[in-house]
């Protein structure tokens, strides 16, 4: 499979199960390995790169803010502790106080109320506000990419909204080359500038432009059902 992501793309990656769409995000973070080929992340290649360097260089929110956040930790350690990401500390690591009005600017830009919540534990707060404070600190450091794992998968409607206007504000106020996985046809095709679709491992459409803004739900549906038609009748023949 060949993808060549242009800087600034904020990509839609769709699919049905088993697809390859989280993997292709693992692959790329180094949480497992590339059997094959390379990958290049700004003129570097990163493919034998450890997860841990990676990780300077990518950010990534999941389907669970567990995985992004730090439930024990209060707001104000959890940002500080991602606004030191690619910075040296050691035993002598802490908050640093001068930070905390950039902080609670940064917090107060979520909309959620979060700068008046800087003591209070990460766990104790809502589904909704746990996911915008994995998203903040995904992209605090500026990463090269931003890895978004079926991040709105299990909110509800409304929260689900919050975050999706939170994204799109957050990619393009900092212009973050973006790959995010959904299910949600109507998310893929409103967000982001290109739009990818996943089948068997490899890439069966790839629509930007004006032909994406012309996308609906049903014509997307439409155009996977005739590729995968495709793909049975090339199997046959191959058989034969």
């Amino acid at each position: 499979m060949h993808l060549s992501v242009e800087k600034g793309d904020f990509i839609t990656i769709i699919g049905s199960n088993g697809a390859g769409k989280s993997t292709l995000l693992n692959i790329i973070s180094g949480s497992i390995p590339c059997d094959e080929g390379s990958i290049i992340l700004n003129g570097e290649e990163i493919t034998n790169m450890p997860e841990y360097k990676i990780s300077r260089l990518v950010g990534r929110v999941f389907q669970d803010p567990k995985m992004g956040t730090a439930p024990s930790m209060t707001v104000l350690e959890n940002i500080a502790l991602a606004h030191s990401k690619n910075k040296r500390y050691g035993l002598s690591w802490g908050v640093d106080k001068k930070k905390i009005p950039d902080i609670k600017e940064a917090l107060s830009k979520l909309g959620l109320g979060l700068e008046n919540k800087l003591d209070v534990n990460v766990g104790l707060l809502s589904g909704g506000q746990r996911q915008a404070m994995a998203l903040l600190m995904a992209t605090i450091s500026n990463p090269c990419l931003l890895m978004l794992d079926e991040h709105m998968a299990a909110l509800d409607p409304k929260t689900c909204e919050t975050i999706s206007e939170l994204t799109d504000k957050i990619v393009l106020e900092k212009k973050i080359t973006t790959l995010m996985v959904t299910h949600n046809l109507k998310q893929a095709i409103a967000m982001g500038n290109r739009l990818i679709m996943m089948h068997r491992g490899k890439i069966i459409l790839d629509i930007k432009g004006d032909e994406k803004k012309g996308l609906t739900p049903e014509k997307l549906m439409a155009l996977f059902r005739d590729k995968e038609k495709s793909d049975i009748l090339s199997d046959r023949l191959m058989l034969a």
